[in-house]
């Protein structure tokens, strides 16, 4: 039987994580825009790799769903990579929680029925989510467990709380490290590991909207004083979800692993912060 592994955005992080997990495996590639799924499932087959393609917009319930059954009649779900996500100079407060946080609690409910054991997952979250500051433990267990109909109703995500599209993209990728700790352990009861991800600032199609929006001068800021003075790439994204995914991550589960080059150290202790 097929060992699957689902990508869910096939964008530059999405190709690199599948490339360095993906080899013998059948890649599910979707995406919310079928033409970037199908022109990344082109390179990556013409690469050696087995891949296919579908459609899922992870704010609906009912295309996420499709997703798991379509990748479930595939074969045995092995991986879950979820790097789909909208940055603040793309969308509004009310779209960024719909797709960064309500999207991936409903993706970790979904797969966490239907992941085989031994399998395990990444999320692709951000170094924003380090730099929101202290939520109460109240709040923090609210992000985690709320059930998923649920969270968008939060008290603390209603637009009198949210202040701007920033806000949003940063309590949104908070809630996803959280998400991921407590689904870990339901995971876990499959014999499945879950972990997340918060890059900082990698040079894709998405970070390069950012650097010409209007936190452009910001983001070549947090390049110019970070400890490594640089931008990342997503190889180097592939690279920490391939150990967290494989054979030398099986004791890590439940974890954020934050790549930023340093910027979050000097935001809090560095150049970086704020005056």
């Amino acid at each position: 039987m097929n060992k699957v592994i689902v990508v869910i955005g096939s964008g530059s992080i999405g190709q690199a994580i599948a490339r360095r997990v993906g080899v013998g495996k059948h890649i599910l590639l979707a995406d919310l825009r079928m033409e970037n799924a199908q022109a990344a499932a082109e390179v990556m087959f013409n690469a050696g790799f087995t891949v296919s393609t579908t459609q899922v917009d992870v704010s609906s319930r009912i295309s996420v769903e499709a997703l798991a059954q379509k990748a479930s009649e595939l074969g045995d779900i092995i991986g879950v990579v979820h790097a789909a996500g909208v940055s603040p100079s793309q969308a509004s407060p009310a779209t960024i929680l719909a797709v960064d946080l309500y999207g991936t609690a409903l993706v970790l409910e979904t797969f966490g029925n239907v992941i085989a054991a031994g399998g395990s997952a990444v999320v692709i979250a951000s170094q924003s989510g380090h730099r929101l500051g202290a939520l109460t433990e109240e709040q923090n267990a609210a992000l985690a467990t709320t059930p998923v109909e649920d969270l968008l109703a939060l008290p603390m995500l209603q637009p009198k709380e949210i202040k701007d599209s920033l806000h949003a993209y940063q309590i949104s990728k908070r809630g996803n490290a959280l998400r991921v700790a407590a689904e870990a352990v339901r995971w876990g009861k499959r014999g499945a590991r879950l972990n997340t991800i918060s890059p900082g600032i990698i040079i894709t199609p998405l970070a390069r909207d950012e650097l010409s929006g209007p936190r452009g001068d910001g983001y070549r800021r947090m390049i110019d004083l970070c400890p490594t003075g640089r931008a990342g790439t997503p190889d180097e994204v592939g690279a920490v979800a391939a150990l967290l995914m494989g054979e030398d991550g099986t004791f890590i589960t439940g974890s954020d692993f934050l790549m930023d080059g340093g910027v979050t150290a000097a935001y809090w202790y560095g150049d970086l912060k704020p005056r």
